[in-house]
């Protein structure tokens, strides 16, 4: 019968192992092998949004991507952007290597929900050094509208203000010390 010793140390190291890979899946955007359903790997795409008055403005880096490369839906309140990013060739050469490799190839794809409804037919897609930048107007029963508030008005006293003539015309009383209230005319 053999005996191992334990050793602590391994439990701590496969700790950190395990620590680094959920910190390197949550945080960094990769390509990760296999899609779904058999689909090739896709990766993220980091987005900017901006919020108008009246449209959201979608900004996203796409260097090496050609516009005809890139796909956009909208639907409702949902967007999403995919394309493909063309990679160079496999091939060094004769006796050439990598010996750096940290550009990124293959598709990508990014849906998001936006806070309202948009108008999709009234978007628009600008594609320009690299950057792609999508403006979709917001959908007129999203748009904050102003409510004028009415109220009536009251006429004030002797003691001067403004009160309503027979034409509906507001007229100010002034009223000095010792004196009558003026008529109005």
């Amino acid at each position: 019968m053999s005996s191992s010793r334990w050793d602590p140390w391994s439990d701590i190291v496969t700790l950190r192992e395990a620590m680094n890979n959920l910190l390197e899946e949550s945080f960094v955007s990769r390509p990760r092998p296999g899609g779904e359903s058999g689909q090739p790997a896709t990766s993220g795409l980091a987005l900017d949004i901006r919020e108008t008055p009246d449209a959201y403005v979608v900004q996203a880096s796409v260097p090496g991507v050609s516009p005809h490369d890139v796909d956009i839906t909208v639907l409702g309140d949902r967007l999403r952007i995919r394309g493909e990013r063309r990679g160079g060739t496999e091939e060094q050469g004769e006796n050439g290597r990598w010996i750096l490799r940290e550009r990124r190839f293959g598709a990508f794809e990014r849906t998001i929900n936006l806070p309202t409804a948009v108008k999709s037919d009234a978007a628009v897609a600008e594609f320009k050094d690299g950057v792609l930048t999508i403006t979709l107007p917001k959908a007129e029963e999203a748009k904050p509208r102003s409510i004028p508030v009415r109220g009536g008005q009251q006429a004030i006293g002797e003691s001067g203000g403004v009160s309503k003539s027979q034409s509906g015309e507001s007229q100010a009383q002034t009223t000095q010390p010792g004196s009558q209230p003026s008529s109005p005319a």
